[in-house]
């Protein structure tokens, strides 16, 4: 039996219908990474019922699956008496999910060395202009409008502005210093880099329409997390609003963010709660299981 309608059915199920739910949902803004691992499993649960779905269409359902479980073997997973010989798969159902892939992997790719490049720029330009803060570590760029950015990757920066330096207390200064150490520790560039990919190859997808903005939002919330756990709600705050009319160069992750401020300030200044352990486990579970459906319902057990 042909599996590709029923691929077919699943990617649309998450391309279109998933996107609504998790928009509609409260608890990702309670758990960002929770958030951003969930956006970025439908990604990639999506992309594989593409594949396979389009290596289903180019050959017979006995074929892939014996191209399937010989993959399977070559990597060590399954068990079995015989390893079927993945030379039985016709070349085209392996040619198409493998420009399916590999479209994929070249557009995460594409944008994290165009990215990287650019930082790196950014990284000269800093080093001939800026002046280090033993204090703070941070580099202090002069220049009269307040902000506050990073520039993640091997050779992390985070930058503040002298205007920022003057305008914010030493409690703000220090809040906003610690966020740009969450978007660097958590080394947020590579899943917003993911987003973008798949933003960029599917583009009239819902859930391509929604992951890059919903994922940086959510990332941004997560570097909050960070500073709101060493500082005041009303700290961050204030150091936020002050900062609200700082602009970010391309490329790096700002205090003020790309992201929706006033969800943000409404999230650190309202009452916050974690989701409960036993959703926050099942989504967990459901994340982690997503990218294996697409395989099961091309290859289910026992066929």
């Amino acid at each position: 039996m042909n599996a590709a309608p029923a691929l077919l059915g699943y990617a649309a199920l998450v391309g279109v219908t998933a996107p609504r739910v998790l928009l509609r949902s409260a608890w990702p803004h309670r758990a960002p990474a929770l958030g951003v691992t969930v956006w970025l499993a439908l990604t990639v649960t999506f992309v594989l019922a593409v594949a396979l779905a389009a290596a289903q269409l180019a050959s017979p359902a006995e074929h892939l699956h014996a191209g399937l479980v010989g993959l399977l073997h070559s990597c060590g997973v399954g068990s079995g008496p015989a390893v079927p010989d993945p030379g039985t798969t016709d070349a085209p159902a392996v040619a198409l999910p493998a420009v399916v892939l590999g479209a994929w992997a070249g557009a995460v790719a594409h944008r994290l060395l165009r990215a990287g490049l650019r930082r790196a720029r950014h990284r000269d330009r800093l080093d001939k202009v800026g002046v280090r803060c033993p204090r703070l570590r941070v580099t202090v760029l002069p220049h009269a409008t307040p902000g506050a950015y990073c520039l993640p990757g091997l050779r992390a920066r985070i930058v503040v502005s002298d205007a920022a330096v003057r305008l914010l207390s030493a409690r703000q200064l220090d809040a906003v210093v610690e966020h740009e150490r969450g978007h660097v520790a958590g080394r947020h560039h590579l899943p917003l880099a993911a987003a973008e990919g798949f933003a960029a190859l599917f583009r009239r997808l819902p859930l391509a329409r929604h992951v890059r903005d919903q994922v940086a939002l959510l990332l941004e919330m997560s570097a909050d997390d960070r500073a709101l756990r060493r500082h005041p709600d009303a700290v961050l705050a204030t150091a936020m609003y002050e900062l609200a009319g700082g602009r970010t160069p391309r490329g790096a992750f700002g205090a003020a963010g790309p992201s929706p401020a006033v969800l943000r300030m409404k999230r650190i200044l309202g009452p916050r709660r974690a989701p409960h352990p036993a959703l926050r486990s099942a989504l967990a579970s459901a994340a982690a299981s997503a990218p294996f459906l697409p395989l099961l319902v091309a290859c289910p057990p026992g066929v």
